[in-house]
């Protein structure tokens, strides 16, 4: 089953429904979510608010945990990364400014903490992601051959 939309068409995707469609998408962030909430990962799904969760959500159980290790890995497994990205691309696709902020804050940003993550990411990274990736990119004024450099 592929939890990545097929089309336009499906409807935005609730705040509320991104921590299991997290658990969904990436089985490997269960530990993480399990001790951030210190629930088993299925019932912190719905013991928490989901808004308030969020930002913590994204940058305790996928982003730091999962998603980093995965980039900077010297042998990255493509099919994690793959998954990852597309997590990433379905939650900015469906979803609110909200959640749209917390990507950007929380999965995006982090890329530029360290030399060499985006260009990692890039080959994995969906259409909007990339999109969003170049638009942080010249905010920052930061330019990477073969991204953003004209």
């Amino acid at each position: 089953m592929n939890d990545v939309p097929a089309d336009e068409s499906r409807v935005e995707i609730a705040t509320a429904d991104i921590p299991s469609l997290l658990l969904r998408m990436i089985p490997e962030s269960a530990d993480s979510i399990a001790e951030t909430s210190g629930h088993p990962a299925e019932k912190a799904m719905v013991t928490e608010e989901a808004w308030v969760l969020l930002y913590r959500l994204l940058a305790e159980c996928f982003t730091t945990p999962v998603l980093m290790p995965e980039l900077e890995s010297v042998r990255p497994d493509a099919q994690l990364l793959g998954r990852c990205w597309d997590f990433v691309e379905t939650i900015v696709a469906r979803s609110s400014e909200h959640v749209s902020g917390a990507v950007y804050f929380e999965v995006l940003e982090q890329l530029l903490n360290a030399e060499g993550l985006i260009e990692a990411a890039w080959p994995y990274m969906k259409d909007r992601t990339r999109a969003r990736t170049v638009q942080m990119l010249d905010s920052y004024d930061v330019r990477l051959p073969g991204i953003n450099r004209r």
